[in-house]
């Protein structure tokens, strides 16, 4: 957890945000605490509830609750709606009565009843809440929020400090490339790579979940080795040396079977593939809103990759990093907090 001075976290309201993923599940407060812990809702719904009241009792004493998601995609849920309305179910047991309110696709907060009569308005939201919070710091011109999490990338067009998007539900705003789903962890190895020249012969990689982006990021330095850190293809832990061996498992082979170089090369190119389809989206979202290069912002626990996709475009605009602005915690689990800040200000 992590406390930084920033004006925006000292609210005189108590407000903790959650942000409620298929993957992870983040909280932050109005004073800047942030705390993002790995729930696989997909293969634990049940627990959803006893998960919550733990992460709730990681923070001190709050007044109330704001709500965002994008857990209910799981399939572990016969629908969306029912998703979205079994985590509301979690969130009323986890909040022990305090009050609670969720956002909505159209920019605002509801009670949990409005909430449950609207699934389809309150699911997938959380891009909206992050965008809604972050147009503050591009309040001229056209900007883009780009956020890239372990599992998707953001890509929401701002003008003058407010979010002009071409989509609001998942469809549309993968239609629109305003959402792709890539991300700095979960995304599988073959999602990015199909085929690479090994040996001077093309090998097609086997198809199925042995690793995943976080073990190209690994291999290439970019993400940092950790022994306890097992939220991973194959359970074994996040390090270099068994990330190569989850690398060679889509060649049929041992990690001792590729060269150290081999496992680079591959790496390279999957890592380039990946920016590629992320650059590609930007791109096509900065078209519609000017002719020229926005001010981008950017989130996530993938920010590094975000700073290496606009590099890659070669644009000189201004940049915003909320990682620098508020601390790697709370950018990563950035909804959360806008959710918590936008909720606080609303009732001031």
């Amino acid at each position: 957890m992590t406390s930084p001075n920033s004006n925006m976290a000292a609210m005189k309201t108590r407000v903790l945000g959650l942000d409620i993923g298929g993957a992870n599940l983040k909280a932050a407060n109005t004073d800047g605490n942030a705390l993002t812990l790995p729930h696989q809702l997909w293969k634990q719904p049940r627990r959803l509830p006893a998960a919550l009241t733990r992460l709730l009792r990681r923070f001190p004493p709050f007044d109330r609750l704001a709500v965002t998601m994008s857990g209910e995609l799981c399939d572990c849920f016969a629908s969306r709606s029912d998703g979205v309305r079994a985590i509301l179910d979690a969130v009323e047991t986890a909040s022990t009565a305090r009050a609670v309110q969720v956002w909505q696709s159209d920019g605002r907060l509801v009670s949990m009843e409005t909430a449950r009569s609207r699934p389809l308005q309150v699911a997938s939201a959380n891009w909206l809440a992050l965008a809604t919070f972050a147009g503050r710091f591009a309040p001229r011109g056209p900007a883009l929020l780009v956020d890239i999490g372990s599992t998707t990338t953001d890509i929401v067009p701002l003008v003058d400090g407010q979010p002009q998007p071409q989509g609001r539900t998942d469809l549309e705003r993968l239609q629109a490339q305003e959402l792709v789903y890539i991300g700095s962890a979960r995304t599988p190895l073959f999602a990015l790579l199909s085929s690479v020249a090994l040996r001077n012969q093309p090998v097609w990689l086997i198809p199925e979940l042995f690793a995943t982006s976080k073990d190209v990021l690994l291999t290439l330095g970019w993400h940092p080795e950790s022994e306890a850190d097992r939220e991973t293809a194959d359970g074994a832990p996040a390090t270099r040396r068994h990330a190569r061996a989850r690398i060679a498992r889509h060649f049929g082979a041992d990690d001792d079977m590729l060269t150290a170089d081999e496992v680079l090369a591959i790496c390279e190119s999957a890592k380039e593939l990946l920016l590629q389809r992320i650059a590609k989206a930007v791109s096509a979202v900065a078209c519609r809103i000017t002719a020229k290069a926005p001010t981008v912002i950017s989130a996530g626990s993938g920010e590094l990759l975000v700073e290496m996709t606009i590099r890659g475009l070669e644009w000189t605009s201004q940049r915003v990093s909320l990682g620098e602005k508020l601390g790697p915690e709370l950018s990563t689990a950035a909804p959360a907090y806008a959710v918590a800040v936008l909720a606080s200000e609303f009732h001031r």
